[in-house]
């Protein structure tokens, strides 16, 4: 027998289908309507307007692959509809042709004729508001956004770049017309939505969904389909009971939050991100102009700079209901980067950049950093967040994880200096909810802390081009703001929410370290070029600051301000989560490619001309030395003569392979070209385990079950060839080079230990033509660690060598910046890089007893999505192995290796501006005062994980030095830093963060 219950549900299912929907709209009738295709990439649309539109008719197929079409509409309302009452609305609705879900589709911003924007057209959100009483003219940009998503079937796709895409039309124009909408209908179709909802979200035995059926069933008995507009009113009075019983005093609190998450790249360009951007805010100011207590949290200060260059008009609208409270930035950060990949000084830019954009175009200082979509969070981020003066930190990413289930969402995150941030992980388990009944209750359900706080957060609205939240998601929230089942909804701003949170619990656990990411761990490797032109335009931009800085006081130079800020601006931009982690398609990556070609080219003449500025006129040849540790006799931060010491380093053959000793190191290479000893003379140590070798080159199969340029799945150690034969291992003068050959494929590697070297060198020249393989690079050490250190941002992470627990099987691959370090007790030995990111490092027994520690280097992946051609070509990556180091020793290799000196010619040498007597404190960053005052701004950190004290030495005339926080202003809660005229002492915490600020002397 047929269950009465799925017989109603079935019946309601059936209704909503195919009859409340055809009767939104009493009446319809076709606008006029001309077209231009743009014949190459987007113009403005003062330029669009002054073009020769044709005819075009609905049902015409339109817009090759990431084209653009403009239509001009115009014509009247009918007569007929005039007066009808306050129950029905003229709209325009357009349907340029979606074929899916809003955020990879067709979209539209509508325009009026003098330029200003009205809102825009995506599939939810068909709409445009209309007067009755006057004619319509107004002209709409589509944009032929490719479906390169394809409901991520994850198969290779030529729509990832234009020259591959195609020409053939992909939309086909269904709808331009004058509506006339039915608000009671309307209306209805919000109360069942929230009902329906409801009810399927409620358990099978609880009379409240009994109830809401019978009701439910009562109003399809009550609505006539043969006449839904005569009987909707009548409908919604069976419903009206049902609505008004108020929730449970213990329903669980859910604070909705508007919300549009655009990612600023990904499977499209930079350029399409911009326009996404003015159509979801220009949906988003025309919602708070019908609904006051509606808010928007928008993140990113590089969507709105855009909008503020591109869109005047519109970010004017914004800066009002920013003023108004409705439109609330948040963040804090240029973009939402990704948190593993970027440097230390780079992570701390992106507060400094956002944090001043929303400052200084809003009034506005956030005091929540919103990151739920970046693949992991840095375990240096708390102390940031803090110091940026910010007091919350919210992601949901997490939800994400594979293995583990976070067993949290309100918590204090603990960083690697001790820092704590208050923090939430809103239990919905999306950043882009509905507010659908389903999603409510997840939310109620999913709550971790149940019994010790009350309140969560809900972010919703349709992201990527979306259009953001919807006037039914209002309608929706309404609905459930007291309704007995259903936890209850407030329209509120993320502050206020944390507030809230805070008070109700003020003692929540405590999560240490970092929030690792059990999904997405080939986003540390994927796009290899990408990386290395962020990993080298930091350090340009390092370069750059300090020279001009020098220059600015020692010369009285010009500090190229504008200009670097520019070149921030466009760095902070490419550690986008989607950017940076090689996840985009290839016209983005392309894009990137370009941009950090511009950024050293720009970088370099800032080098030069300062170098020019401080050194004079000379044939003398000198080194600038841009590291914090001296090098060669040339000092930190400074410009001298360089001074080789040490002694020639000998190169002897042994059978087919070489012998490489400079006194300090002792390198054995096998006819493979593989490293089977690396003893350094002060331990008399071999590193390389016995019986093993290093510097073998491992070639995995690579095939992740979906997230191709996402994923490395944990199965890809199980397929894996060995690559030891060697095609040539020669001697070229002081190199060993190493050629091999595999698939289509070749490697090069050149082997060198520099005279005075501590660490053998190892630049491996890879032209690579593989598809779906991970290439790595194996070092098994004689060590027994049970943690490896990886270097994060300011500091680093140590993560476990063995599987104990399930979380940590998890990080079979790991993220490290410039180095990591295995040790043991009183020997350790340290790997360097100067552009890998993916690391795995483990522990295997040996026969006999004692155990290997083995790290291993992802060099290379190849995946096909959504690039299919990621990473095929040329590349060269560097990598060096130091025996017998400390994490000291560690933090130095990695800034050599990173930081080449530079040698010129000029008239005399620069002494540096400032000295650190402890080199555990190192000077990460030197720069002049983003307000353009002249003070010199110092950025410090503890590198070693140890309790430090230093004394600093400033040698310039200057008025006094200050402890500031990011955005160089003056703090008052102790930060180890004693000063007294100009003696300057530091006991910093280990891994601690300190910028001084020293105030430029008066005339």
């Amino acid at each position: 027998m047929h269950d009465d219950r799925e017989i109603v549900e079935e019946r309601l299912r059936r209704f909503v289908d195919q009859r409340l929907g055809g009767a939104l709209y009493r009446d319809t009738t076709p606008a006029e309507i001309t077209a231009w295709q743009v014949p190459g990439e987007p113009v403005p649309v003062a330029e669009a307007v002054r073009q020769e539109f044709a005819p075009i008719a609905v049902g015409t197929r339109w817009g090759r692959p990431w084209g653009t079409m403009w239509l001009h509409v115009t014509g009247h309302v009918p007569d007929r509809w005039q007066g009808l009452g306050d129950d029905v609305e003229v709209e325009l609705v357009v349907d340029p042709g979606f074929t899916g879900g809003p955020g990879f589709n067709a979209e539209a911003l509508a325009y009026r004729p003098d330029g200003t924007v009205i809102k825009a057209i995506s599939p939810f959100n068909t709409y445009l508001p209309v007067d009755p009483h006057r004619p319509v003219d107004l002209y709409l940009e589509l944009a032929a956004n490719p479906d390169v998503a394809r409901s991520f079937g994850f198969q290779p796709t030529a729509l990832g770049a234009p020259e591959t895409a195609g020409e053939e039309p992909i939309y086909q124009l269904r709808q331009v017309d004058f509506a006339l909408r039915d608000r009671t209908v309307w209306e209805l179709t919000q109360d069942i939505a929230a009902l329906s909802g409801l009810m399927h979200a409620l358990p099978f035995d609880l009379p409240r969904r009994h109830e809401i059926l019978r009701a439910l069933e009562r109003m399809l008995d009550t609505v006539d389909p043969d006449d839904i507009a005569g009987t909707a009113a009548a409908g919604r009075k069976q419903l009206r009971e049902v609505l008004a019983r108020p929730a449970y005093a213990s329903a669980h609190n859910l604070i909705a939050v508007g919300h549009a998450h655009i990612d600023s790249a990904w499977l499209w360009p930079v350029r399409e991100t911009i326009r996404k951007c003015a159509r979801t805010f220009s949906n988003v100011v025309a919602l708070m102009d019908d609904h006051p207590d509606f808010r928007f949290a928008c993140s990113s200060a590089q969507q709105l700079a855009w909008v503020r260059d591109g869109y005047p008009e519109l970010f004017e609208r914004i800066r009002d209901k920013v003023a108004a409270g409705q439109f609330v930035p948040v963040g804090g950060m240029w973009v939402e980067a990704d948190t593993n990949m970027p440097g230390g000084e780079a992570m701390a830019r992106q507060f400094v950049a956002g944090k001043r954009f929303f400052l200084d175009e809003f009034g506005v200082d956030t005091p929540e950093v919103w990151l739920p979509d970046s693949f992991g969070y840095s375990a240096a981020l708390p102390q940031l967040v803090r110091l940026s003066g910010s007091q919350y930190f919210l992601t949901q990413k997490i939800s994400w994880n594979t293995t583990n289930r976070m067993p949290h969402h309100t918590f204090r995150w603990e960083g690697i200096d001790g820092t704590q941030v208050f923090t939430h992980f809103p239990p919905v388990d999306k950043y882009n909810s509905d507010l659908s009944g389903h999603d409510l209750g997840h939310a109620q359900r999913n709550y971790r802390e149940q019994g010790a706080g009350t309140v969560s957060l809900v972010p919703f609205g349709w992201g990527d081009g979306g259009g953001g939240p919807t006037r039914e998601m209002l309608a929706a929230a309404e609905r459930t703001r007291s309704l007995e089942g259903s936890p209850t909804v407030t329209l509120d701003s993320p502050v206020n929410f944390f507030r809230r949170a805070e008070a109700e619990y003020p003692t929540p656990p405590v999560w240490s370290g970092e929030l690792y990411l059990e999904l997405h761990r080939g986003t540390y490797t994927s796009q290899a070029r990408t990386k290395q032109g962020n990993r080298r335009s930091e350090h340009l931009l390092r370069e750059a600051e300090l020279w001009a800085t020098t220059a600015a006081v020692r010369a009285g130079a010009h500090y190229p301000y504008d200009e670097l800020e520019r070149l921030w601006h466009l760095v902070l931009l490419q550690q986008f989560h989607d950017i940076l982690p090689g996840s985009s398609i290839a016209w983005v990556h392309r894009d990137a490619e370009r941009n950090y070609a511009a950024v050293a080219a720009g970088l370099e003449e800032i080098i030069a001309d300062a170098a020019g500025a401080l050194t004079g006129a000379g044939s003398a040849p000198l080194t600038l030395n841009a590291g914090p540790q001296p090098r060669d006799g040339v000092p930190a931060l400074g410009i001298a003569t360089a001074v080789p010491e040490a002694a020639p380093t000998r190169i002897t053959e042994r059978g087919k392979g070489f012998v490489l000793d400079n006194g300090l190191v002792r390198v054995t290479i096998n006819g493979e070209g593989l490293i089977t000893s690396l003893t350094d003379a002060d331990t008399g140590r071999d590193a390389i385990a016995p019986g093993a070798v290093g510097n073998l080159l491992l070639l995995h199969r690579d095939v992740p079950n979906q997230w191709d340029a996402w994923d490395i799945d944990e199965f890809y150690r199980r397929t894996v060839t060995d690559l030891r034969d060697a095609d040539s291992v020669d001697r070229d003068g002081d190199v060993v080079v190493v050629r091999r050959s595999f698939g289509d494929s070749t490697v090069v590697q050149r082997l060198e230990l520099a005279p005075g070297a501590r660490a053998l060198e190892i630049s491996n020249e890879i032209d690579w033509h593989e598809r779906q393989k991970l290439l790595k690079l194996a070092f098994p050490f004689d060590v027994h660690a049970d943690r490896s250190a990886a270097e994060t941002q300011f500091g680093h992470v140590f993560r476990p060598t063995h599987s104990n627990t399930s979380w940590d099987f998890a990080k079979f691959e790991i993220c490290a910046h410039r180095w990591v370090h295995v040790g043991e007790p009183g020997y350790g030995v340290a790997v360097a890089n100067d552009s890998t990111y993916g690391h795995d490092i483990g522990r295997s027994a040996r026969q006999g007893g004692g155990s290997t520690t083995t790290v291993r280097l992802s060099l290379l992946r190849a995946p096909l999505y959504p690039d299919p051609t990621s990473d095929q070509g040329a590349h060269t990556l560097r990598v060096s192995v130091r025996p017998g180091a400390t994490i000291g020793d560690a933090v130095a290799e990695g800034y050599r290796i990173n930081l080449p000196p530079r040698t010129i010619t000029g008239g005399a040498p620069v002494e540096p501006l400032l000295r650190v007597s402890n080199p555990a404190v190192v000077v990460e960053a030197v720069k002049l005062a983003e307000d353009r005052s002249g003070d010199v701004v110092v950025r410090l950190y503890e590198s070693t994980g140890a309790r430090s004290t230093a004394r600093i030495d400033v040698d310039f005339p200057h008025a006094g030095v200050e402890p500031v926080d990011l955005l160089e202003r003056p703090v008052a809660a102790p930060t180890g830093a004693t000063i007294d005229g100009d003696a300057i002492t530091v006991t910093l915490r280990p891994f601690q963060v300190l910028t001084l600020r020293v105030r430029a002397a008066s005339d």
